[in-house]
């Protein structure tokens, strides 16, 4: 953690509002961003490597009235440390591990999912999240694990491995979505957080973290059909109203089941240690995307 930038995130805090006593608490240093609560305020010093007018353009996103019951909304204006940006928002409590909302997950996805194409104006860029899997598996060094999420990630298809344009966006995503992005401020309901990939994309990208976890058998088929069925109920977009949702999630659920993968290869790698249960698990997925794909 740098000490410079963490004061200087405090001061911007203190600046916006934060109460002027009490130490500033470390929320998140990871990926280079950092977030420090200061008071009832998150004050976050985004990655260095985001572009900036796409940043700053999710961030105005983030502000319109329209996104209100879906989003934490920032305080003013980002401001510029060091060469990154900087954005201020209310401090909320996150999810307890012991009690998903998986209900409420699913509902504000499908609000989220639900805004008209003319609801933002000026709209946000297109989803940031679209290269994710691509650079990561391009991190990857040898070994077995590594070889078993390189032949999954050949079978996506070309615009997930950068040979081609993706396809048109067709609402208003997250673009990053996990519980850990659900936070309840002071008096209001569950908020989404973590705006650096809001834009336009397939809303099939927002399910695709919790179907790859299922998939792989790490989420629970009680708590997947929770989260889905909510969706479902509140009207969401991602996937058909009834019968397999499949067709819209299998190439999203498996390109997020090749990233986490080589995140957590990664991950094992940086810190000298063997892959975990969890870990294992979604390497082992891989293996099963590559068999479906050339057959027995």
């Amino acid at each position: 953690m740098n000490d410079g930038l963490l004061a200087e995130l405090t001061a911007i805090g203190r600046a916006a509002g934060a109460a002027p006593d009490g130490e500033p608490v470390l929320l998140a240093d990871r990926r280079g961003a950092l977030v420090v609560r200061v008071g009832d305020l998150a004050v976050k010093a985004h990655r260095a490597d985001k572009d900036p007018g796409e940043l700053g353009a999710r961030l105005r996103a983030a502000a319109h009235p329209a996104l209100r019951d879906v989003l934490v909304v920032p305080l003013g204006e980002p401001a510029r440390v060091a060469g990154r940006l900087v954005s201020v928002w209310p401090y909320g409590a996150a999810v307890s591990p012991d009690d998903p909302p998986w209900e409420e997950a699913g509902r504000i996805l499908a609000r989220l999912h639900a805004l008209p194409a003319d609801a933002l104006d000026p709209p946000p860029p297109y989803w940031g999240g679209v290269g994710k899997a691509a650079r990561t598996v391009g991190r990857l060094p040898g070994g077995p694990a590594a070889t078993e999420i390189r032949r999954a990630f050949a079978t996506l298809p070309g615009w997930l491995r950068g040979e081609a344009p993706p396809p048109p966006g067709t609402a208003i995503i997250h673009g990053d979505w996990h519980l850990g992005q659900l936070v309840r401020p002071p008096g209001q309901g569950w908020r989404l957080i973590d705006v650096d990939d809001l834009g336009w994309g397939d809303p099939a990208w927002d399910l695709a973290r919790a179907a790859a976890l299922f998939s792989a058998g790490v989420l629970p088929p009680d708590e997947w059909a929770r989260f889905l069925g909510a969706y479902r109920a509140a009207g969401g977009r991602a996937v058909p109203g009834s019968g397999d949702p499949w067709t819209t999630l299998d190439i999203p659920a498996r390109t997020l089941a090749i990233q986490i993968a080589a995140t957590s290869v990664l991950y094992a790698l940086d810190e000298g240690r063997p892959l975990d249960e969890f870990e294992t698990a979604l390497v082992d997925t891989c293996s099963r995307i590559t068999r479906s794909e050339v057959g027995p």
